[in-house]
């Protein structure tokens, strides 16, 4: 899948999971995100370990499926380095509405972004 396709799917997209070590286990939780300037992504999460991984600069997965309508499948995913979001930007709803609530506005940039379709 191309990039462009990839950013177009991260786009259209408003839940995630990120996928990160916990206590040296994989751990996929879910975050909601917004594709900004077509080179990073703004995560919003009420998650301890996310929050902590942004903390730490630790490198992070964010990953997106779908189904489409001939059945066939499609995964994007992202790596990067996570740090705290600038919560000045402007945001979705339901991303404002988390973090009016107290969800931490982290980033990734779009360092590593590949994806795939299967039938």
């Amino acid at each position: 899948m191309s990039r462009e396709d990839c950013l177009h799917l991260l786009a259209g997209a408003d839940l995630a999971r990120v996928v990160l070590s916990v206590r040296a286990l994989p751990a996929a939780l879910p975050a909601r995100i917004s594709l900004v300037d077509d080179d990073h992504l703004l995560l919003v999460s009420h998650e301890d370990a996310v929050i902590l991984a942004a903390r730490r600069g630790d490198v992070i997965s964010v990953q997106i499926d779908g189904l489409e309508g001939d059945g066939s499948t499609w995964s994007v995913m992202t790596s990067g380095i996570a740090s705290s979001g600038d919560a000045t930007v402007q945001l979705r709803s339901s991303m404002r509405e988390a973090v009016d609530n107290g969800a931490a506005l982290l980033q990734i940039p779009l360092s590593v972004l590949v994806g795939q379709r299967s039938r």
